[in-house]
Parts: structure tokens; sequence; C-alpha cells
């Protein structure tokens, strides 16, 4: 065992199971460990690093902000987050964006907008957010209480009060619980990431559209690991043809610095206001220029490019020998293998190639811009390590 591991196991919390891999460098989808070993990283951080690693024209933006000021907390107008903000808004439609750090960060940003658009419009007893069962909105106590899986709930009672969990699909039952509990908001994700990467009907995500807007009860998309062009889309919403009221978002958004970002549309954009929500950290200048240098590059020619690597995916591993099915959207892909996912995933990691888990599924994440030959080289090791 390296001194590192060794620090690490001594003085870090031990809340990861972490692989016993060191990365140390690393350029584009490839990185190499303390021995010199060099591995496919097609787990992004976990869709973090869009343009995956020290991608030069994110460092440029990055180092170009470091020159100029790193953080003035948000007394201050800054241009990093004033442009990230117009772009989002320009390019969904959405119309304020307030920032955050991560993903937990934006959902509970989220469910603050929704509780008070709804205790304003409708009474203060509407507050019940709707979620999913088998849903993974994050690690805070209310992120918690949103998430849709019980064994995350068991250790951490009591959660925050106000989340009923429907099943995924089930239209008639969603709306029902809707309606018994005075929804203020339905939170969902078109697609269930940590759960599995399992797509959401896109008829029933459009029924629920259609139900929130008739019955002014918001519809909240957590894009958090969908968004930013992971989906091949800029949103994984747009895919599905509707539009929420309130957006989260995060992960590949920075482009591996911490962002997260809760976009309000027509109904919602002027529910928060000074003194309602704050982040010292929110909207951070390098942070946004990191995020800006990403924004920039996800063209619809690239996403086209993201969409055509997907094909590639499911085509090269449905059906394949100990593939039992390929699930997801876009560059988040799910693969049940016919062996443990975990020991799949393992075999990888020692051919050179890392992967992640989700539930019983291998899950894959590579950045958005891994080159075709790297892409199917972590392919062929992947359907190796399945036989």
């Amino acid at each position: 065992m390296s001194d590192i591991k060794a620090i690490d196991k001594q003085y870090v919390a031990g809340t990861y199971a972490r692989f016993p891999v060191q990365i140390v460098s690393g350029k584009g989808s490839q990185v190499w460990d303390e021995t010199g070993k060099r591995y496919i990283d097609m787990g992004s951080g976990i869709g973090v690093t869009a343009f995956g690693v020290a991608d030069e024209e994110w460092k440029r933006a990055v180092t170009a902000q470091l020159d100029l000021v790193q953080h003035t907390s948000n007394l201050y107008y800054t241009e990093p987050c004033a442009r990230v903000a117009e772009q989002l808004c320009t390019r969904t439609g959405m119309k304020k964006v307030f920032f955050c750090n991560s993903g937990a960060e934006a959902n509970e940003g989220a469910i603050k907008a929704a509780r008070k658009y709804a205790a304003e419009k409708k009474g203060a007893e509407h507050f019940t957010i709707v979620t999913l069962q088998n849903s993974f909105h994050g690690r805070t106590i209310t992120a918690l209480a949103a998430t849709g899986q019980e064994h995350y709930h068991e250790l951490f009672q009591p959660l925050t009060p106000g989340f009923v969990h429907a099943e995924a699909g089930d239209l008639a039952g969603t709306v029902a619980l809707a309606k018994e509990h005075r929804a203020a908001a339905v939170m969902i994700e078109c697609v269930q990431g940590e759960g599995g990467v399992i797509p959401l009907d896109k008829e029933y995500v459009r029924g629920l559209a259609d139900f929130c807007a008739a019955e002014d009860v918001l519809l909240i998309v957590d894009e958090v690991q969908t968004g930013n062009g992971r989906s091949g889309a800029l949103y994984s919403y747009m895919t599905y043809g509707v539009t929420p009221d309130v957006v989260s978002t995060a992960k590949g958004l920075g482009g591996g610095l911490p962002l997260g970002a809760v976009l309000l549309g027509e109904k919602t954009q002027n529910v928060l206001g000074p003194g309602d929500h704050g982040s010292t950290f929110g909207g951070n200048p390098v942070c946004c220029a990191g995020a800006l240098s990403i924004l920039n590059r996800l063209t619809d020619d690239f996403l086209a490019g993201v969409r055509r690597k997907s094909e590639l995916v499911f085509s090269t591993l449905t059906g394949a020998e100990g593939v039992e099915s390929v699930s997801g959207l876009g560059l988040m892909i799910g693969v049940k293998t016919r062996k443990p996912a975990g020991d799949v995933v393992r075999a990888c990691l020692e051919r050179g190639v890392l992967c992640l888990t989700a539930k019983d599924r291998v899950r894959l994440l590579p950045a958005l811009n891994i080159p075709e030959d790297i892409l199917r080289e972590a392919l062929d090791t992947l359907l190796a390590a399945c036989k």
C-alpha cells in the first residue's frame, strides 16, 4: 500500500469504498496511476469531467479567471456568473438561474422554490413534493427525503417531512398522490441514474407535464446527471418534449469544478427574492469560467456526435455474449451483465478500464468527447470482462 493510500485510510472519513487505484495524472479519457499504469476513464468522475481530464480549453478559461479574481461573494457582480446564467436561459427558455455548489444543493433550491411558490399561490398546506420510487436526488437530509429508495433513509431518521414517492410509469397513481397530498410539485429524473440508468417512459412524462400544467403543480426535472449534454441533448427533458417549471443541474456543468444551478421558468422566475436563499460559493467566477467553456462547446453538431457515440455503444453491447440488456440515454448507459456488475467492474479495472455501477448494472459515463478509437477499446475490454 502506498503512503497516500495509508494516509487516506487513517485520516479521511470512511464513507467511500475506494478502488485500489491512486490516480496521479490524466489527459482526455485516459488517466494513469502511481505505477504508471494507464486506464481508460469510462466514468468521468461520475459524469463530471464532461470534456475529459486536463482539457486545454477548460484549463485556459479557468486559469485566465484565476489571474483576475477567484472569489467575490454574491454581494458583487462578476462576468462569468452572468454569462453562464445568460447561456442557460437563452438556450433553454428558462428565465432565471440560482447558482450553488452541487446537485443536492440544486435540488434543495428547487424544493424551496416550489414550496414558496405553492404557499403563495395556493396556501401553506400545499407543500408536498411527489417524487418517484427508485429516484436519487442527493445526500442532504432533505434530498434524501426526496430520494425514493428506503435503504438510503434507514440510518438518518427523521427525514424532512413532505415527500411521497410514486411508482415510475404509473401516471394515474402519480396524479392521485399529487391530488391527495395537495402537492406543490412533482420532481423527476428523466433517466433514473443511480437507480439503474432507467429512462422514464415518454408518454408518462408528457402525461405528468400535462397534469402539472392543468393543476398548477410545478414540474421539477432533476438534470444533475442527465444534463449538460450527457443525454445527447443539452438537457434530457428536451428529448421528452416537455417544459419544466424548475430544472436542477450540476456535475458536468462545471467540467470538474463544483457548480450547481437551479433554472427557474416562467412561473417561478421571481419566486425567490433577496434573503430567500443563498450560497457563499454559488456562482464562483472560476467555476463559472469553466462552465462557460463547457456550454460554449455543447453545440448542435457536438451533441449529434454524442448521440452517434451512444448508438455505437448500444449497437456494440446489445445482444453481445454476457450482456443481458442495455439501457440509458446518450452517454449515460447501464449494462445488465450476466455476471454480477461488481465482478465485471473489477475485471475491467484489472484490464485498464474504469467503470461504475448503478444497482445491478455496469454504468458507463465517458467524457462526451471521448475519441471513438478509445471508446471502442474500452467496449472491447468490457465485453472481454463479461465473458
